[in-house]
């Protein structure tokens, strides 16, 4: 339409294909680098090829505008994707959806898309606690910027960070009206308005608050361009590799590849490369030196010996001259000797009158000392002295008697008149303080001190005492005291400093003639050193003469030394440097094929890697790329001495573990290990404890503050347990989002910038064993599959095996690991220090004495060591050698291993871990008998390893489950060992396949022999063309088919032996090809002779055991875990063996049941019994999943808490769950408790149960023995008809021990309150009341009663009754409890159908059914088969289907293609009871056909890719790629149990029945199953009946007539009353039309056809007691949804079936025991 418009309107004249297929067109503006605002013109790209130049250009502005670098790739779908990006956002309110798996470009682009549309980039910011308000903060940051700020920004949003689902809700606002509801409060609203205000005037807008907010909102709106990215799975087979889709294909294992993982690829590539090339040229380089400087050494020797021979004369000469002045410096040194000494003898006199001096006046200072503080606080109190205090003396009239004193004191000093009035006037001296402290205290004359002597020897005059009458006469008091102290002192020193000024005098002239002596010393020094120098000049000169000769001698020895010790080196580092060379050259396809398996393989396991490297490397060399004809990622990027220390360290040493310890240690992003069994979680914890590692979990609350401090510090952290999802709030940290800052590392964790240390490391490990992480995961971390493999498990299994059996071999094994493991390390340290010598030596290297011996030491200890490692290695094959002697058993144990793994795949409790394996393998070391001789200690060791396992593992399972255990065991052993190829296990596990077409098979011969199917046939042929050793299988059984007939007849055609002539002995797994393809329903038995006659019968019965014997295996720390099933309580059991174990219920045995609320009780309970010794039963946990985490970290706590009581037990019960915590099923011991299978098995557990005075218990011995052996047996029968599918009960009840309990309580007491026994009370209160009260299904109820009348009715009192016509099965006569358990115990094993009333027939479907479970049990673990090359693919296969499907759907039903009597009126105007049934049922086809039209449409193009494949159209996919029929189909149809082929062949049956329905009228003969609610057709044929004779229609029933016509088509005409009815089939038995009534169905024969039924309306009818009312259900699950009527919705109405006239079949009773019911439809 567009082009058609160009043309028209433009004259455009290229074509369509020219404008619209062969061209990219594209549109931006961002064509025009550096342009902004107005002049950035939308415009198209004319060159694809210039725009990607002007992207690169854009992408370095971005780097350089950024601290992270970002790498992208400008591909044609990213061009498109940033243009598309670019429109959208210089559009205002321009906001995207973007669509995509994890790791496709989204964020990257959008930021780079901002980032040249010159928009600012806005995220939040998640952390551990990130919620609502933390949300609504950030927008609030958010709008602030778009609208108070005007500046153009884009919100980033991902799916990730909807942590809350109010984000959602907020964003969906914020698109919507641009404002989210609540955001701002009042106060943050006004702020808001008045930042908007200034630009609300300068527009000239209105002002009011209202308008300035609406302002704001429409400012953020077009400033505001949100980019959310919602995660699909969109197109997800094209997202993935081909080898990940056949690893989900076999294995149902997701990993998933992204644009970022190839992006990942490139820059890991280069960054390995240019590390290797460094790496290697380093290495070569050394070498290389290393051989230059030894070729050197060896040029220079000869020249060396040359220059020696020259040195020796001149040496002589220098000698002679040194002599010479040797002498005369002697003379010279001996004059100045002697001046030396006299000028130290008057140094020492000149000394000691200083020191004499000195201390003159030291005893002078220290006499001045002692007057000195006194005379200091005297000064300090004259100081405080202040006008005020001054005025207060002169105040006085007549001053106070102290005062007095101290004023005649003071005017005595002054030299004043000693009165009162002299002391006013000295007093009103303002220079009086003054005076007072410059006071000439040296000055005071003895007069004076006289003056003062009566003051100062008054004893009252103290400053203490003055103070009392003034303080300001205080200080002058001190100061008097001062004085005369001083003046006294000073009359003791004064001689003293007279002799000081004489010694000082004296000293002066000592030191003048000192100096003097010093001087002429001086000169005499001067004279000998210049004849030093000359003697040292000339010592020099020969010295180093010397020491070149020296010199060179001792390189002559030191190259020697070099060499010859390192002359092996020479040539090995040539050699060496030679293979680097060629390394170098292969370097470029290696490191490629390195950075591929670090990007892409991790997840696989071994033979998928294997496939991927051969692909990749036949890829390589076809394109001429150099690579390594045997490439090996450990040769490229691992060094053998590390690798030892990681075996050291506990990875396992097998190729897979050493290249996942390469994966973990090398790969750019943070390794992701999926670790079941907790081996690198091990590993890891021993590699990094040398470097403080720290374990944490999601669930620590202190997670991020570890990861915060460990990022810090540079700890590597190993995060333990993740599950499928991991935290938003590591996002940071798996990106590695560092940031620099100058010099400094950061990256932000949460709200905070974190210094980051290179030498953090963060290790994931997950417990899952087949985790799904989706594509977000995937590109995040390096995901690493590290489940153990075969032959690690076998290599550690033997270690501990040979450390039992011969701990010598282990113990030096062990030892030579080690010092071996030590030794090349010191090897390569030695060579390497060499090397380092070599290359950092300067000048000449035969001048370095320490690096020569250096070299010659490190020489010596390597030749020492190369010497003990060749023999250590010696030793070492040795030892293995004989350790491999012991390699049986730990293979042995290795199977056993992957088999019980394989058990979580049927039952999520079926959990072990490795390390209980490992403890079962030693334990049996450590208990089977011993032999000297190796042989046969090896069988007996294979023996009892296999039958421990068996005998403890299969406590743990449940009876359905514990044949297959004993098959996989046997059959994983032989298939080990070659026994079994896998063509003879594919067709036993998956059968003829797509070959069961007989028209397709090979050959021409197609007349199947009589005794076997058709389609049997063509399994059987499809055997002989798909397994070789089974090929001549065929042609046996056409030639010889009498001989077979007798096989396809035999009861045991496992142990069938008289094989036809010339067919070669099968041998036992061919028995099972053939029990499979000829009787099938006999492989289930089959299977078990296997079995047994492969390993023993001790593997076909279940191994007894006690709560005495796993009480043994038990401790404080281990968990014991009764798993249930429907009808089993163990609870009972524990509280007898408590009692036993003095644990009393209640007192010391605390047993609580889970549910709401009790979670908080459980956990007291358990740390009260944790102290106590108590034992704690925690029952029903399946009910409790919530606290489920809390069981798991309390079972935890257990393995660390040394202080809990050595008795605490805890016992846990629970229902199969996927709830319950793998690691609580690992530690704990496992027991099933379910009821016992078999009606023996069921009455030894009742009667084991009874005490002989129970037995004897009731006044009516041989009554009560024989009704309770009769109730037993009852109950045992409903119990096991359960077996038998929809023939033994519609709806499978849960009868327990508490209804037996009950009726045996009630038939006591009707016996002990009666004479005789109430037989028809007995009957009711038993059967409708004890067991009726759970049945709810009516005829389920009549099955019940039919049962009862067997062993509640008189005849049971009599010793020949007998409960089976096969007479096996009676109640006992009177006896002992012991004879009761001695009768039963004789009872056969698995009972016949005849026990329960039932045809032989009801055993061969309950064996299918057996032998179905069985095969799709163990199919269900096993790999599945890919397609084989060049087969179709899924996609292929569906498409096919779905489009031969919606092909062939017909029209809808319309009335107006209706016939003229179809819908005839009645006289009353209304159509007819059958016209409103037909309308119905086209309204319920045409929803059908419609709803196949929608989903079929919808799949196709969701296959191609052009809508998103939604869950449903998901579901459906997988039905039809498995011929099931879709979910979405079935809500909307008919009840069905086809197949999808079969499906789809009967909606076009019941299409082509409702149109001839529809255009001729009302059929002759109605197909009854072909209508989807069978019910209101009868409902509606009784109203026409009732119409037509005015007869109410609730008195009306059916009667029936079966007429002795099968084809419709020979219905002639119609009844005239009633309806015939055709399609009807029997279930269990057949009609025969010789006597017209039911017979029984003839051997192998499951269903019959019913003739054509006349259903003719009948008043008042009531169905005859003498024939069967035979049920009627729409498919032969029989069950559905219980209706008001109180039958099921399955249930149509009952046909009664005229019954022989004699025989046990004449009762109905007969056929309502073998559950007779007619079908409207097959499977």
């Amino acid at each position: 339409m567009l082009h058609e418009m160009l043309a028209r309107s433009f004259g455009v004249s290229e074509a369509h294909d020219a404008l619209f297929v062969d061209r990219n067109i594209i549109f931006g503006d961002y064509l025009r680098m550096g342009a902004t605002g107005e002049d950035r013109m939308y415009e198209e790209v004319v060159s694809t090829e210039k725009l990607g130049t002007l992207l690169e250009d854009y992408l370095d502005e971005y780097n350089l505008a950024h601290s992270s670098t970002v790498k992208l790739v400008f591909f044609m779908d990213a061009i498109s994707h940033i243009s598309r990006l670019a429109r959208v956002l210089r559009q205002p309110r321009g906001n995207m959806l973007l669509v995509g798996v994890g790791g496709s470009g989204k964020q990257s682009l959008t930021r780079f898309a901002c980032f040249m549309a010159e928009y600012q980039c806005f995220q939040i910011e998640l952390s551990r606690a990130y919620g609502m308000n933390e949300f609504h903060e950030d927008l609030k940051k958010l709008y602030k910027i778009a609208g108070v700020q005007g500046s153009p920004v884009t919100f980033l949003f991902t799916d990730t960070q909807i942590v809350n689902e109010g984000f959602v809700e907020d964003i969906n606002n914020l698109l919507n009206t641009g404002e989210v509801p609540g955001l701002f409060p009042p106060d943050e609203r006004e702020r808001i308005i008045h930042e908007i205000r200034p630009y609300c005037e300068e527009r000239n807008l209105p002002q009011t608050r209202d308008s300035m907010y609406a302002t704001f909102i429409s400012r953020v709106r077009e400033n505001l361009h949100v980019e959310s990215i919602a995660k699909m799975c969109v197109q997800i087979h094209t997202s993935v590799t081909a080898a990940s889709e056949k690893f989900f294909q076999e294995l149902r294992r997701r990993f998933y590849t992204t644009p970022k993982s190839y992006l990942d690829l490139i820059s890991l590539y280069v960054t390995l490369l240019q590390s290797k090339r460094e790496e290697l040229t380093q290495a070569r380089d050394r070498l290389l030196n290393g051989l230059r400087k030894l070729r050197e050494t060896e040029h220079m020797v000869d020249s060396m010996r040359v220059e020696l021979n020259e040195l020796q004369p001149v040496l002589k000469e220098k000698t002679e001259i040194t002599k010479q002045l040797l002498v005369q410096v002697t003379a010279d040194q001996e004059e100045a000797v002697k001046v030396r000494d006299v000028v130290l003898t008057e140094e020492a006199e000149v000394q000691k009158s200083a020191a004499q001096t000195q201390a003159i006046w030291d005893d002078a200072e220290a006499d001045l000392a002692e007057a000195m503080p006194a005379m200091n606080s005297a000064i300090e109190a004259l100081n405080a002295l202040n006008k005020g205090d001054i005025t207060e003396i002169k105040s006085f009239p007549k001053p106070p008697v102290m005062v007095q004193k101290t004023m005649e004191a003071v005017c005595t000093l002054l030299s004043e008149k000693a009165d009162w009035d002299t002391a006013k006037k000295v007093l009103s001296d303002v220079q009086l303080i003054k005076k007072l402290t410059e006071f000439d205290k040296d000055g005071m004359t003895d007069k004076i001190m006289k003056g003062i002597r009566k003051y100062i020897d008054d004893p009252t005059f103290t400053p203490d005492q003055v103070a009392k009458q003034s303080n300001a006469a205080k200080s002058l008091c001190l100061w008097v005291h001062a004085m005369d102290k001083y003046a006294r002192v000073s009359k003791i020193v004064a001689p003293k400093k007279a002799a000081l000024k004489q010694a000082q005098e004296m000293l002066d002239q000592s030191k003048a003639m000192l100096k003097s002596k010093k001087e002429q010393l001086a000169e005499v020094d001067a004279q000998v050193a210049a004849l030093r120098t000359q003697l040292t000049d000339a010592e020099a000169e020969e010295k180093s003469l010397q020491e070149q000769a020296e010199m060179t001698r001792k390189r002559l020895i030191r190259a020697g030394k070099l060499t010859t010790g390192l002359a092996d080196e020479e040539v090995r580092w040539a050699q060496t440097a030679q293979e680097i060379q060629e390394a170098m050259g292969l370097l470029v396809g290696d490191v490629f094929l390195s950075a591929a398996s670090i990007s892409y393989y991790g997840p696989f396991t071994g033979p998928y890697r294997d496939e991927l490297v051969e692909l990749w490397c036949t890829a390589c060399k076809k394109m001429d790329i150099p690579v390594s004809d045997k490439f090996d990622l450990r040769e490229t990027l691992s060094k053998a001495v590390e690798v030892r220390e990681w075996n050291i360290w506990g990875l396992p040493t097998d190729d897979v573990s050493i290249d996942n310890g390469i994966l973990v240690t090398r790969g750019r992003r943070w390794p992701l290990m999926i670790d079941p069994q907790g081996q690198a979680n091990k590993w890891v914890k021993a590699m990094e404890v040398k470097n403080g590692a720290r374990v944490t979990k999601l669930t620590d609350p202190n997670l991020l503050r570890t990861l915060e401090n460990s990022i810090r510090i540079g700890n590597p952290v190993l995060l333990e347990d993740v599950d499928e999802h991991l935290d938003p709030a590591l996002e940071p940290i798996l990106q590695k989002q560092i940031l620099k800052q100058g010099n400094r590392m950061l990256m932000r964790l949460g709200d905070s910038d974190v210094d980051y240390d290179p030498g953090f490391k963060l290790y994931i490990t997950t417990k899952l064993p087949n985790p799904h992480y989706l594509p977000e995961v995937c590109i995040k971390v390096t995901i690493i599959n590290f489940t153990v493999t075969m032959k690690g498990l076998e290599d550690q299994l033997l270690g501990d095996l040979v450390r039992k059996e011969r701990p010598d071999l282990e113990e030096n094994k062990d030892r030579l690991v080690i010092n071996i493991s030590s030794d090349k390390k010191q090897l390569k340290d030695l060579e390497d220090k060499i090397l380092k010598l070599l290359k950092e030596s300067e000048g000449n290297i035969l001048d370095d004495e320490l690096l020569i011996n250096t070299l010659n030491n490190s020489k010596l200890t390597s030749s020492v060591i190369t010497v003990r490692v060749k023999e250590a290695e010696e030793t070492e094959k040795e030892i293995n050698a004989n350790r491999e002697l012991f390699r049986s058993v730990p293979v042995r144990g290795s199977i056993l291993y992957f088999v019980l793994a394989d058990l979580s795949l049927i039952d999520p409790m079926y959990q072990f871990s490795l390390s209980y394996f490992v403890m079962l393998f030693n334990k049996c070391i450590d208990l089977s008998e011993p032999s000297e001789v190796l042989e046969e200690r090896l069988d007996i060791l294979l023996t009892f390893t296999t039958e421990y396992v068996y005998r403890n593992v299969c406590r743990s399972l449940f009876e359905q489950h514990k044949m297959i255990f004993s098959f996989l065991i046997t059959s994983s052993i032989h298939r080990a060992t070659g026994r079994i190829a896998p063509a003879e296990w594919n067709f036993l596990m998956r059968g003829a396949g797509a070959l069961t077409d007989v028209q397709n098979l090979p050959g021409s011969d197609r007349n199947c022999p009589p005794f076997i199917p058709l389609e049997r046939w063509g399994t059987v042929r499809s055997l002989a063309s798909g397994v070789p050793t089974m090929s001549e299988i065929a042609m046996s059984i056409l030639e010889r088919p009498l001989d077979w007939s007798s096989y396809a007849a035999s009861a045991e055609p496992y142990a069938f032996t008289h094989y036809p002539e010339g067919c070669p002995k099968p041998s036992p797994f061919h028995k099972l090809l053939l029990v499979k393809t000829l009787k099938e329903d006999m492989l289930g038995t089959a299977l078990c002779h296997f079995v047994r006659e492969m390993m023993g019968d001790r593997f076909v019965e279940n191994p007894p055991f006690s709560l005495d014997d796993i009480y043994k295996d038990t401790s404080k720390v281990t968990p014991i875990i009764f798993i249930l099933s429907t009808g089993a309580d163990p609870t009972g059991m524990l509280q007898r063996f408590g009692s036993k174990m003095k644990r009393e219920p209640g007192e010391r045995l605390h047993i609580i049941s889970l549910g709401q609320g009790q979670g908080p009780i459980a956990e007291a309970t358990v740390q009260k019994g944790l102290k106590a010794g108590d034992w704690v039963c925690l029952q029903n946990c399946h009910l409790a999943s919530s606290w489920m985490m809390t069981l798991e970290k309390l079972v935890e706590s257990l393995q660390t808490n040394a202080e809990n009581h050595e008795d605490f037990r805890l016992w846990l019960t629970s229902m199969p769950s996927a709830d319950f915590p793998v690691p609580v099923l690992q530690i704990g011991i496992k027991v099933t408790n379910e009821p016992p299978k078999g009606v023996r098995a069921n009455l030894l557990r009742t009667f084991a149960d009874m005490t002989d005075e129970y037995l004897e218990s009731c006044s009516k011995p041989r009554a009560w023995k024989k009704l309770l052996f009769a109730c037993s047996f009852f109950h045992a029968i409903l119990q096991e008809r359960r077996k038998f599918g929809p023939l033994g009960w519609n709806i499978r009840y849960d009868f327990s021990n508490s209804d037996l309990e009950c009726s045996l309580k009630t038939l006591k007491m009707f016996l002990e309150e009666n004479d005789h026994i109430p037989w028809p009370a007995l009957v009711y209160v038993t059967g409708q009341i004890n067991y009726g009260g759970r049945v709810t299904d009516d005829l389920d109820r009549r099955c019940l009663m039919s049962i009862l009348s067997k062993f509640y009715t008189p005849e049971v009192m009599e010793d020949s009754y007998t409960f089976s016509a096969s007479g096996l099965y009676r109640a006992p006569g009177d006896s002992a409890l012991a004879g009761y358990l001695e009768y039963i115990r004789q009872l056969p094993g698995e009972e016949t159908p005849e026990v329960f009333g039932m045809h032989a027939n009801a055993n061969i479907t309950f064996q299918l059914q057996e032998t179905q479970k069985i095969i799709e049990t163990v199919l269900s673990i096993q790999p599945r088969l890919a397609a084989a090359e060049g087969g179709k693919s899924s996609d292929d296969i569906v498409t096919e289907v779905a489009s031969d499907i919606k092909e062939a759907l017909p029209d809808s039903l319309e009335r107006n293609d209706a016939g003229p009597s179809t819908f005839e009126v009645e006289s009353n105007g209304h159509i007819t009871s059958l016209g409103i049934v037909l309308m119905q049922e086209m309204d319920r086809l045409n929803r059908l056909l419609r709803s196949l039209q929608v989903s079929l449409t919808s799949l196709l193009r969701a296959i191609q890719g052009l809508v998103v494949m939604s869950a449903d159209l998901e579901v459906m996919f997988t039905c039809l790629l498995n011929n099931q029929v879709p979910g979405m189909w079935t809500r909307v149809a008919y009840p069905s149990l086809k197949p999808l082929s079969s499906w789809v062949a009967d909606f076009h049956q019941r299409y082509d029945f409702l149109r001839g329905w529809l255009k001729v009228g009302q059929p002759k003969c109605y197909w009854l199953p072909g209508l989807f609610f069978p019910q209101g057709f009868l409902t509606g044929a009784l109203q026409t009946h009732a119409r037509k004779y005015k007869i109410p229609i609730d008195t009306l029933n059916f009667t029936f007539a079966l007429l002795d016509i099968e084809d419709p088509e020979d219905i002639k005409e119609r009844p005239q009353d009633g309806v015939y009815i055709n399609g009807l089939f029997l279930d269990g038995a057949q009609w025969d039309h010789k006597t017209k009534c039911m017979r029984e169905a003839e051997s192998s024969v499951m269903f019959s056809k019913l003739p054509i039924i006349l259903f003719l309306p009948t008043q008042d009818a009531e169905p005859p007691t003498s024939e069967y009312q035979c049920p009627l259900y729409k498919t032969a699950v029989r069950a559905g949804v219980l209706s008001t009527t109180g039958q099921s919705t399955n249930y149509v109405l009952s046909i009664s079936l005229p019954l022989p006239k004699s025989g046990p079949s004449s009762e109905p009773t007969f056929w309502v025991l073998q559950g007779i019911a007619a079908l409207c439809a097959l499977s």
